[in-house]
């Protein structure tokens, strides 16, 4: 039970992060909710989905889990290194400097990573369902992105090497909070030791 409310999430969580990728759609909604609207919307959507995706996925922890296959202890070591950039190219697109320009979407290069590196440490059907469909979003975000008329993000002034340099402190201090607090606490797994 728990993986198919996991799969419903998934569904509503991306279903309503696609509309933002159909420019027209998006508009026509827009025009008949208002921008208010259309927000609040998108918002208690992607809420929802988003808990029936943590609901789910730990209920399938608990009562369902399902191996496909069996990762290298080595690929968990990888994915710990993987997760530091990851974290810090999500903080880059917040703040923006030289890394934000390079990339021009760190956020979406920061979700590929953060769930390439997942599905290495993760054998089991619901996180290969789970990381794959992040992975699958974001390539898709990513490609719809080159044939929008706009750049997808909100108006964020760009800086220098300096905002690098910040983006980066802030990734390690959430990347440590992730590690340590985050992954044990929250979602019941420990990273280190595991």
């Amino acid at each position: 039970m728990g993986l198919l409310v996991m799969i419903l999430g998934l569904v509503l969580f991306f279903g309503v992060h696609l509309i933002t990728t159909q420019r027209g759609l998006r508009a026509r909604l827009i025009g008949s909710w208002g921008e208010g609207g259309y927000k609040a919307g998108y918002g208690l959507v992607a809420l929802a989905g988003l808990a029936l995706i943590v609901w789910g996925f730990a209920h399938y922890r608990a009562t369902g889990w399902i191996d496909v296959w069996y990762p290298p202890t080595a690929f968990k070591h990888i994915t710990i290194a993987l997760m530091l950039p990851a974290v810090i190219l999500v903080v880059a697109s917040y703040i923006r400097g030289r890394i934000y320009t390079a990339l021009r979407h760190p956020m979406l290069a920061g979700i590929k990573l953060w769930a390439a590196a997942h599905l290495l440490a993760n054998g089991d059907l619901g996180s290969i369902i789970l990381f794959g469909s992040f992975l699958g979003w974001a390539v898709y975000d990513r490609i719809s992105l080159k044939h929008r008329g706009d750049s997808g993000a909100p108006p964020i002034p760009v800086g220098g090497v300096g905002n690098d340099l910040i983006a980066a402190a802030v990734g390690v201090v959430a990347y440590l909070a992730l590690v340590f607090v985050f992954h044990p606490v929250v979602i019941g797994v420990p990273v280190i030791g595991a």
